[in-house]
């Protein structure tokens, strides 16, 4: 049986978790100091002992993907830049101390906890496109982040989870139909169609899986949508698959680049952080809008260009078994809000990743890899979890 010392560590670990997850949509530097900090404080416990093992199925998966990481990184284009962003791959450290620290209802507190931090987040973007005038294409709210787009990802992950505890959670169904519409205005308020369209597919998801006749409903509330939306995010929406669009052409281009890029190295690709040091000698001539990207904004391509065929096939199958196990979880009725809240996560990061590279962001990579474990914490068996605080 464990000391009373390390059920203090414990309890520590679980705050800084919780912290650690709540606070990533205001500060990042909170979220991962909170995160390094639990990290140091399950290897303290893992040194006295603890089941360290104890972790999803899908860890695997996500560990050979890191490794295959550093082999694309030492054939880069440029292996300096490469290695040094392979400083992301930390970030899988959310597994382990997640996996540990939130057991049972631990599980649900945390995701409660994002969902309240997320929805104070969602007012002040609400606050910036109603008074402080960010309000247009060139000027989009960012809640307490530096960037729509991460706003945008890190709201859509939040929304997924209020709505899986509005859906799963019985009576406790009223604080978080209060905090979804400001996290969907918020979202709205972005203009980040790839977030919204993430959003929709998790809702579909999630409704079909609690009762395949509210699908019905969902008619209804994108009409409503149409009704009460400024005309310009009614205009945004309807621009997503027109090539006329500039930033949709642009994508277009983009992945007609990724694909020369696999062909020509599609073993190691062309290194971690490195498309946008080839991205001129790939462009696309005929979509092409602008003269480079960062990243080719698709998580499949994305990452087939710039680390190979064989991290694509790992990260495939990295969703395949975690996919598999949330689902398997969300049917059979364990902690079905906590395991609806990880397959929403799981299906926007999906759909919305089809038009971003979501996966590449540090503030999004690490709320969802939380919400994809919490579930498997809140399911931990009883017998092996740590003692009661």
């Amino acid at each position: 049986m464990m000391t009373t010392r390390d059920s203090g560590l414990h309890r520590a670990g679980f705050v800084l978790v919780a912290i650690s997850l709540a606070a990533t949509p205001i500060s990042i530097f909170t979220a991962q100091f909170a995160l390094y900090a639990s990290v140091l404080v399950w290897l303290v416990l893992v040194a006295r002992g603890e089941r360290w093992r104890d972790v999803p199925a899908f860890m695997v998966p996500l560990i050979a993907y890191a490794v295959w990481t550093m082999v694309s990184a030492a054939a880069s284009v440029n292996p300096m830049a490469s290695f040094a962003d392979t400083k992301q791959l930390l970030l899988s450290l959310m597994v382990p101390v997640v996996a540990t620290f939130a057991r049972g209802n631990r599980a649900t507190r945390v995701v409660d906890g994002i969902i309240a931090v997320g929805s104070a987040a969602a007012l002040y973007g609400i606050l910036q496109y109603s008074v402080l005038g960010y309000d247009s294409l060139e000027n989009r709210a960012v809640g307490f982040l530096s960037h729509w787009m991460t706003f945008s990802g890190v709201l859509m992950l939040i929304t997924g989870a209020a709505l899986a505890r509005l859906l799963y959670a019985g009576r406790e169904w009223i604080w978080p139909a209060i905090a979804v519409p400001a996290l969907v205005v918020a979202l709205f308020y972005t203009y980040t169609r790839n977030a919204m369209v993430g959003l929709v597919a998790a809702i579909g998801i999630l409704m079909a899986a609690r009762n395949w006749r509210l699908l019905l409903g969902l008619p209804v509330l994108g009409l409503i949508c149409f009704v009460i939306a400024p005309s310009a995010i009614i205009s945004r929406i309807q621009s997503i698959g027109d090539l006329t669009d500039p930033t949709s052409r642009d994508r277009f281009a983009m992945l007609r680049s990724g694909v020369r890029m696999v062909q020509d190295d599609p073993l190691t690709g062309v290194g971690p952080d490195s498309v946008k040091l080839v991205y001129p000698q790939y462009r696309d001539a005929t979509y092409a809008v602008n003269d480079i990207n960062p990243h080719l904004h698709n998580v499949p391509m994305q990452i087939a260009a710039e680390r190979g065929l064989p991290a694509l096939a790992l990260w495939l199958w990295f969703v395949v078994v975690a996919s598999r196990d949330l689902w398997r979880q969300l049917r059979r009725g364990d902690n079905q809000a906590v395991a609806g809240a990880g397959v929403a996560a799981m299906v926007a990061m999906l759909v919305a990743g089809l038009f971003e590279y979501n996966f590449g962001d540090s503030e999004f990579l690490m709320l969802f890899l939380g919400l994809i474990t919490l579930p498997y914490a809140a399911a931990f068996d009883a017998h092996h979890q740590q003692p009661s605080s």
